[in-house]
């Protein structure tokens, strides 16, 4: 069974309820109809339900057992308009301001996770990261146990055997563009994490850099090593190692070469990139060239699921990425 498979029935033994505030898209309803077909989560849709629906009809999509809310006739549009702007007052939202963002599909969507209407929300075929992930960050703020939310994809590489039969975590390959030693440490426990809840795996974490274990030595490299060493410090069962090269990370002769004695033995299987340069580059080499299934970039750190996808996503990219969100619904206590 594939990883996506694999998530998909475990999101089916605890049916969570996902939104979809893009419902302009012709992809996010054709999301909608997968999903239903395979009946791994409920779709909420957010928008005019006519305008939706006729839509739907006219590309023979159907979409019937979805839930379709339209924020300009909700019975807690001032409810809401209240929550966000008593949220946002400190920072100067005006009252008029709340009730202009509660009618934005995915503020609305937001307010409905944080009120309970829904348990987490994916955005971003159409919408910017950033515009994403403000009203998440306003709305639904950061997990009690994290300091930074930070973007990782779920790698799936066909006939690999490395890291764990193929698959991987790349963080952060999405959002934080040049994070210090600390904010790294944060992005490695966090992508541990997230591998565990996923792929139900021990994470084993690599830090990586061009060096491995002072190959070289520059400002660069010295951030990978007081990163690795914050990681080992808060988390002393976690496997980690850095600074190492991906193919001392990922490849046991070439570890057992340049970094004999690394607890990893070149069996890495969450990929930790120094910066976002050097992972955003990294998913999509190995999306295209090894012809991967690249799923995100999903979101760690925020209080309730929430993830983005890649404005070039297809509507499996999208059914895949609810099925992770409900996963991870199921595990958000």
């Amino acid at each position: 069974m594939s990883f996506i498979d694999e998530i998909k029935k475990r999101a089916s033994k605890e049916i969570k309820t996902i939104i979809l505030p893009e419902s302009e898209d012709i992809r996010v309803l054709k999301a909608t109809e997968q999903v239903k077909k395979e009946g791994y989560a409920k779709i909420i849709l957010i928008g005019d339900k006519e305008e939706i629906l006729k839509k739907a009809e006219e590309n023979n999509i159907d979409i019937a057992d979805a839930k379709i809310v339209n924020p300009n006739e909700h019975p807690k549009y001032d409810e809401f308009v209240d929550i966000l702007y008593n949220l946002r007052k400190h920072k100067g939202m005006t009252e008029e301001q709340a009730k202009e963002l509660v009618k934005d599909p995915v503020y609305f969507g937001m307010l409905m996770v944080k009120q309970g209407e829904a348990d987490g929300l994916v955005s971003g075929a159409i919408h910017s990261t950033s515009d994403t992930l403000r009203p998440a960050l306003q709305i639904l703020k950061t997990a009690p146990d994290t300091k930074l939310v930070s973007a990782f994809f779920v790698m799936v590489v066909p006939d690999c055997k490395y890291g764990e039969n193929g698959i991987f975590i790349f963080g952060d390959s999405g959002l934080n563009e040049n994070p210090n030693a600390k904010s790294l440490s944060e992005i490695a426990i966090s992508s541990s994490k997230s591998f565990r809840q996923l792929v139900e795996k021990e994470p084993k974490v690599a830090m990586l850099s061009y060096s491995t274990y002072g190959s070289a030595k520059s400002e660069l490299t010295e951030k990978v090593i007081e990163a690795t060493r914050r990681v080992k410090e808060k988390m002393p069962d976690l496997l980690v190692d850095g600074e190492l090269q991906l193919d001392a990370a990922i490849i046991p002769e070439i570890a057992n070469s340049k970094a004999p004695g690394s607890p990893l033995k070149g069996e890495a299987n969450v990929l930790i990139f120094p910066d976002l340069n050097a992972g955003n580059i990294g998913y999509k080499l190995v999306q295209r060239l090894a012809k991967a299934e690249a799923y995100g970039p999903l979101c760690q750190g925020i209080a309730k699921p929430v993830n983005d996808l890649s404005r070039g996503c297809s509507a499996e990219d999208i059914a895949g990425v609810v099925a992770i969100t409900a996963v991870q619904a199921q595990n958000n206590k």
